[in-house]
């Protein structure tokens, strides 16, 4: 293994390997890809430390799911020390302190730490399927070229996951860390095409906190922030992974629901409704405040065809349930007349919300 990651012509190909994306799932897989080669164990780990030091994995390959707690402790050993970090059984390691079946859970294991601009960023983890009579050891020769052919992954992945972080910064809300209007309006145009070319559905429900003024009025604009922050909350869990949940501005939200028709759409929006009602808002602040919602429904291709047809009848079904006692749900109908002016239905629906704000 010294002898190969000494050639110059290694170290080219593990920099080629893991610079040739920027996706952070592949650059570990590249990672994965050339250290394999180089210790036989059955199973790979890539994790990296979050924002708030919590490991996450990047990529796992061949580990079972039961070694997958051990596995997660031995990486925040690595994380915490900075060291390699080795053992002969997962689950027998006391330095780890996992309450796990020892039978289902047991594997030796190595820990890389994955070091680069003075910090470790994550781990790398080797895992065997069974234990290992003795603790699996590295000599410091062998040691000091594992950590240089792994810095270039090291920095590779650091890239990718910075940059990841920013372009979900630039499509995310601040307050509520929902997605953005600025991405709402990409992932509709992108689903409305996708849905004409398949001929399947799509839906967009509008949803306004009613009463939300008072809020603000009555304990604050900090007052009002929290609870925007818990309605956003309850109508995420409310949506399916494969939805999109966006803060339009202001009190209002929007979901995007592929693959889903108008009567799917409007029972999620009934769900919305029931779950704001009954949710007891500022808790936390020893209050106990309730709000309603006016969501407004619409479907491709049932009352629009594109994007920005599909913001306006959304929009206007919700207005509808506004001017027409608040706290229920409408879905758009195709009688609700066309948009009259559909190249600027959207840029007029946004203007509308900063009129309201």
């Amino acid at each position: 293994m010294r002898r190969r990651l000494a050639r110059a012509d290694a170290l080219t190909e593990i920099l080629r390997a893991v610079n040739a994306s920027l996706e952070p799932e592949k650059v570990a897989e590249a990672m994965i890809a050339g250290i394999a080669d180089w210790i036989p164990v059955s199973g790979w780990l890539v994790l990296a430390a979050d924002e708030g030091g919590q490991l996450k994995t990047v990529v796992s390959r061949g580990v079972l799911p039961a070694l997958g707690s051990a596995a997660q402790a031995a990486g925040q050993l690595v994380l915490r020390t900075g060291e390699v970090v080795c053992s002969a059984d997962l689950a027998a390691d006391k330095r780890f302190g996992i309450a796990v079946d020892g039978a289902a859970a047991a594997g030796a294991a190595v820990g890389f730490p994955l070091a680069c601009r003075g910090r470790t960023l994550g781990a790398l983890l080797g895992v065997d399927r069974s234990a290992s009579a003795r603790e699996p050891r590295f000599s410091a020769a062998s040691l000091g070229v594992l950590r240089a052919a792994l810095e270039p992954g090291a920095i590779a992945l650091d890239n990718a996951l910075r940059i990841e972080r920013a372009e979900a910064l630039s499509v995310t809300d601040d307050l509520t860390q929902l997605y953005n209007s600025r991405y709402l309006s990409q992932v509709l145009r992108r689903e409305t095409k996708r849905a004409s070319r398949s001929g399947r559905p799509l839906s967009l429900l509008f949803i306004d906190l009613d009463g939300f003024k008072g809020v603000n009025d009555a304990h604050g604009h900090l007052a009002g922030s929290s609870a925007l922050v818990e309605a956003a909350s309850v109508i995420r869990m409310s949506a399916r992974e494969t939805d999109i949940v966006a803060r339009f501005g202001g009190d209002e939200f929007a979901l995007v629901l592929p693959d889903t028709g108008t009567e799917g759409a409007a029972m999620v929006g009934e769900r919305i409704k029931e779950k704001i009602a009954l949710h007891p808002f500022l808790r936390k602040d020893g209050l106990d405040i309730r709000l309603t919602v006016s969501v407004g429904v619409a479907t491709v291709p049932d009352v629009a065809a594109s994007a920005e047809q599909l913001v306006q009848a959304a929009d206007e079904a919700m207005y509808w349930v506004k001017e027409h006692g608040k706290n229920n749900v409408r879905v758009a109908q195709p009688t609700d007349g066309p948009p009259s002016d559909a190249k600027s239905v959207m840029s007029a629906s946004w203007a509308r919300e900063d009129q309201r704000r």
